[in-house]
């Protein structure tokens, strides 16, 4: 028996270690995690070094779990003004999106397998949602300043579809274990009440919860190691408690995140790095159990249908549900393209491919052994070419901020304040003059090895370490006065135009400058008030208007959305193609050299 304790806690530990050091190797060459993780399990699974799990209740148990505390995390990172920015499209996405995907991919499935029409719509439930973790770990991995709309989009799509899969796929798997027929209208009736039901309840369970979890922090004077396993804990109680009444558990711990870490919940700088951590963990060995499971050598038979399908999927059932549902918010036609592009399956398709075989369905090992093929056909596909696609449709934007040196120290006893420790680097705003607010006072001053108290520092100087005790929400206003800026790159010039106009100019020089076409009313603002109207009242960093001859793109904004610098280019931009529908032409687009570049702007056309 010990002998046995000894070599389960040597393996597991040895394949979570060597999932850990696989990262190392995806972050230098932008690899999808998640197929490292999975290719760990596979090789050391039944059909590689041997090791037998073949325990679909345990798989799915470990991979529920691990997906609460995923959606927790995802929630609790979630910022309201992500919400305001882009969660009407991404939430349309995530919810009619997923629907739409499932159906669409359902109907091909019938025609490419034997699976009958119920069979075929549970495969598309399965892998209808979009896998959080591998679309920001590419993101992150390939340091892709995207575009923040796109970004948010992408973000919130990602952390919010999951809940709608599950219920449709559980749906499903539930129908066909009774081995009825329903009739279409019986079954959209079941589906929508169903939907109605489980959501609502699902989403009341984690509003309420997660303002709990945020009072009970605050009211409980826990110790600071034991509150971030408090709040996990009581997360995964949410999870459990939606469940158990017939929400979805699922939904709820991800609202019970987003709630709790919008409340202003003490330690919260602590809470996200444990929570992190835990993600992280959550991730490993969910995707170990599951590539464990997995039995290679059953692939043989169904490997040509379910690469279709997976290439299905990536090329017309993904970007016609994405197309479908972002057409009424007109967003540009690239940043359409790019979302459809980065829709990669991963864990939970696999984790929901195995309920059919938990109900004992008659195809359930073939359901998952062709969702977890499609799963790797998209990580294939469409993992390495994410970053050379956002760089191709011009949706990655220069850095405008430069480094910053910050550490957040949190202080026992002191509820929502913290000790900030800046170091001045050149260039910042505060050598430049711009003075520190009242509230920002700085406590400690370090500068050459001495510590000095206000005011006896006298002007702040280049390399001294700088301590501020504020509110836990003010650190982030603090940012802007000790990061240098980053001045328009030479090679950027394409990018932001070729020279810079006054937003305060009025609107009537460009008129008669380039003749644009504007009308009395608009030539009345001042360029900036132009722009801010065209955009409907809401602009971004490096958002470019067209203006027949000429494009204005923004340069840069003040924290109040204040468009503080324009640029102006003589060659608008030409609306990017969409991405090609075949394979063999859409990497040839991807990374084909023939694509050309805009000629370099003459700025003594001005």
């Amino acid at each position: 028996m010990d002998q046995a304790i000894y070599l389960v806690t040597l393996v597991g530990t040895a394949l979570v270690l060597a999932a850990a050091f696989s990262s190392l190797i995806a972050f230098r060459f932008g690899a999808p995690l998640l197929l490292l993780f999975l290719a760990i399990g596979l090789v050391t699974g039944q059909d590689g070094l041997g090791i037998q799990f073949d325990n679909a209740g345990v798989a799915y148990f470990v991979g529920s779990l691990a997906l609460a505390v995923i959606l927790f995390d995802s929630g609790f990172g979630t910022p309201v003004n992500v919400l305001r920015q882009a969660g009407l499209p991404a939430l349309t996405l995530a919810t009619v999106g997923v629907a739409i995907t499932a159906v669409v991919f359902g109907v091909a499935a019938h025609y490419l397998t034997h699976f009958s029409w119920l069979e075929s719509f549970l495969l598309g439930a399965t892998v209808a949602s979009t896998d959080a973790a591998a679309v920001f770990f590419l993101l992150r991995a390939g340091n892709i300043n995207l575009r923040e709309r796109v970004r948010s989009t992408l973000e919130i799509e990602s952390g919010s579809n999951d809940p709608i899969a599950i219920f449709l796929t559980l749906t499903l798997v539930e129908i066909i274990a009774m081995g009825v027929d329903p009739e279409a209208k019986l079954l959209f009736t079941d589906l929508v009440v169903g939907f109605v039901v489980t959501m609502g309840l699902g989403a009341a369970v984690g509003v309420l919860g997660g303002f709990a979890i945020a009072r009970l922090v605050d009211w409980l004077n826990l110790d600071r190691g034991l509150a971030p396993i408090f709040i996990l804990a009581l997360s995964l109680l949410v999870f459990a408690a939606a469940g158990a009444i017939g929400g979805s558990g699922f939904l709820a711990v991800y609202l019970a995140g987003m709630v709790a870490g919008n409340s202003d919940i003490r330690g919260a700088a602590a809470q996200k790095r444990f929570q992190g951590g835990m993600s992280w963990l959550a991730q490993i060995i969910m995707f170990l159990v599951l590539g464990l499971f997995a039995t290679p050598s059953q692939f043989p038979g169904i490997i040509l249908g379910a690469v279709a399908l997976g290439l299905f999927l990536i090329f017309i059932a993904r970007p016609v549900a994405v197309w479908l549902c972002l057409k009424p918010f007109r967003l540009p036609s690239t940043e359409v393209a790019f979302i459809s592009w980065v829709g990669l399956r991963g864990a939970v398709s696999i984790l929901l491919a195995i309920t059919p075989l938990l109900a004992g369905l008659e195809h359930g090992r073939v359901i998952f052994n062709t969702a977890f093929i499609i799963v790797l056909v998209s990580l294939f596909v469409q993992g390495w070419t994410v970053g050379p696609l956002a760089r191709r449709l011009g949706l990655i934007v220069p850095h405008r901020a430069g480094p910053i040196e910050k550490v957040e120290l949190e202080l026992p006893g002191s509820a929502h304040h913290e000790l900030v420790s800046y170091r001045v680097v050149a260039g910042s705003p505060v050598l430049r003059g711009e003075r520190l607010p009242r509230w920002a006072r700085p406590s400690l001053v370090v500068r050459d090895g001495l510590s000095m108290k206000f005011p006896d520092f006298g002007k702040l100087m280049a390399g001294d370490r700088v301590y501020i005790f504020v509110h836990d929400r003010y650190p982030a206003l603090l940012d802007r006065l000790f990061t240098s800026r980053v001045d328009v790159d030479p090679e950027d010039a394409e990018f932001f135009g070729a020279f810079a106009v006054d937003p305060d100019r009025p609107a009537e020089d460009l008129e008669a400058a380039y003749e644009p076409g504007l009308t009395e009313a608009e030539q009345k603002m001042t360029i900036g008030e132009l722009v801010l109207a065209r955009f409907g009242g809401h602009v971004e960093y490096a958002d470019r208007l067209n203006l027949g001859p000429i494009e204005l793109i923004v340069r840069d904004m003040d924290e109040k959305g204040k468009i503080t610098a324009i640029g102006l280019s003589f060659e608008p931009t030409q609306p990017q193609p969409l991405v090609p529908e075949s394979l063999r032409e859409r990497l040839r687009w991807l990374f084909g050299r023939g694509s050309g570049t805009i000629e370099k702007r003459v700025a003594d056309e001005a």
